[in-house]
């Protein structure tokens, strides 16, 4: 059989022999990692059910850029790895989270959005039982911190357009951690039409918080917020063994409201099972303890 040849009259050997990468203007790859875990608050009441906070994972950073400001776990991508395997190691390096749930995010590729180069950042989106880590910041991190989460929609903008349909959400982020307060302000634009679905985040305010990663965190817990509704996704955030109300309240810190009991139990009974388990809290009546439902769709 004859070899295919392009229109300059070479096989394909002859064309990689003669290729050259340089030719072309190339970005480095990075990682960063937005990690949630759910953490209970004291009570001075013993009677009183702990309150739960959600809670994201950065880093103070060690060297320039941006040296002494908080950043997303993260990384450049090795030649010899994937993007997921850089993600791991990145956040095992940095801060010694490992063997937790993740899933790809987002890509974010705008040239000038790194000050040294052209730097495309390969997000991820990681969910962990804070029961079961613990943090050490390493590498090139100075310090790993756990920050409350607080967020709100401040503006939400719906207009009709002659092809289509825009709306404009305003986000207010601000992350906690004893003293510390970061904030910033993102607007999310989606634009609707016949030809498609048209996202951008725009950063409009940022205080303390590195490179582009305020709207990295924002695209994250809209990801997250969306599928806590339709997937056991949340599931990853619980013990091995949880009551109820523990699981009700990790879905109103999500998604920043309250769930009706009823309305609740019946929409979630079919992502846990019942144990033979019970609560033994002081104070409290005993309680049921689920575990985790594997479901196979």
């Amino acid at each position: 059989m004859e070899e295919l040849k392009d229109k300059n009259g070479l096989t394909e050997e002859q064309f990689l022999a003669a290729y050259r990468p340089g030719d072309y203007e190339r970005p480095s790859v990075a990682v960063d990692t937005v990690i949630f875990t759910v953490t209970q608050t004291k009570e001075d009441n013993y009677r009183k059910l702990p309150g739960k906070e959600l809670k994201i994972l950065l880093i103070k950073r060690g060297g320039h850029p941006y040296l002494g400001s908080w950043a997303l776990p993260g990384g450049f991508v090795n030649p010899d790895e994937t993007t997921e395997q850089a993600a791991m190691r990145e956040l095992k390096e940095e801060t010694g989270v490992d063997n937790i749930y993740l899933e790809q995010l987002y890509t974010f590729s705008e040239p000038e959005r790194d000050p040294r180069m052209w730097v495309m950042s390969c997000s991820y989106l990681a969910l962990a039982d804070s029961g079961k880590i613990s943090v050490e910041a390493g590498d090139d991190a100075r310090q790993a911190e756990w920050f409350t989460v607080k967020t709100c929609a401040t503006e939400e903008i719906i207009n009709e357009l002659e092809d289509g349909l825009k709306k404009v959400t305003e986000y207010k982020l601000e992350l906690i951690c004893g003293d510390i307060i970061l904030s910033g302000k993102v607007r999310h634009t989606i634009l609707r039409n016949d030809r498609g679905v048209k996202n951008t985040y725009e950063i409009t305010e940022n205080n303390g918080i590195a490179f582009d990663h305020v709207r990295i965190i924002i695209y994250a817990l809209e990801r997250l917020r969306g599928k806590v509704k339709y997937t056991d996704i949340a599931l990853n955030l619980m013990p091995e063994y949880f009551t109820l109300t523990d699981l009700q309240r990790v879905y109103e810190i999500i998604l920043g409201k309250e769930q009706l009991k009823a309305a609740f139990r019946r929409k979630y009974s079919v992502l846990t099972e019942p144990t033979d388990k019970m609560t033994s809290d002081a104070g409290h009546r005993p309680s049921r303890l689920y575990r985790r439902k594997w479901l196979t769709e």
